[in-house]
């Protein structure tokens, strides 16, 4: 019997790039801001608040969807926005968007919140954190 060992091939790990990194840490955290608030309808009483004009205890305006709009857009862009800016701004600005959102994010949990929107926030709030923790430790150049 031949008990020559085959040699094993290692897996290839590639660098990814930082910007890489954080922008699809930013496209992860969109997918659960969004379902959070897509599962939300599927709550008892959310339908019917929303046809009588109310979201939690706001009145539902043009203002009102407009600051929402607003609070979608800034983590929407910033997944090209961390591609896309110089090394210095992004490292600030990933830093300052991240930190900004975590109590945003914990906002969503104030009133009725069931089990799904707990686990999105830990999730959401881990993985802003991973994107401050890359940013804080962004990779220096040698000049």
């Amino acid at each position: 019997m031949n008990s020559q060992k085959v040699p094993q091939k290692a897996l290839e790990d590639i660098k990814i790039n930082i910007k890489i990194k954080i922008a699809a840490i930013w496209a992860s955290f969109m997918f659960f801001y969004i379902y959070v608030d897509y599962f939300h309808l599927y709550m008892p009483g959310s339908i019917e608040d929303i046809l009588a004009g109310k979201v939690f205890t706001f009145d539902i305006s043009y203002v009102f969807l407009l600051i929402a709009m607003i609070g979608v857009a800034i983590p929407a862009l910033m997944i090209f926005l961390s591609v896309a800016l110089p090394a210095k701004v992004n490292r600030w600005t990933n830093i300052i968007v991240a930190t900004v959102y975590i109590p945003y994010m914990l906002f969503n949990l104030a009133g009725v919140a069931w089990a799904h929107m707990y686990f999105a926030a830990a999730v959401e709030v881990v993985l802003l954190l991973l994107i401050i923790g890359y940013a804080w430790k962004w990779p220096k150049q040698e000049s």
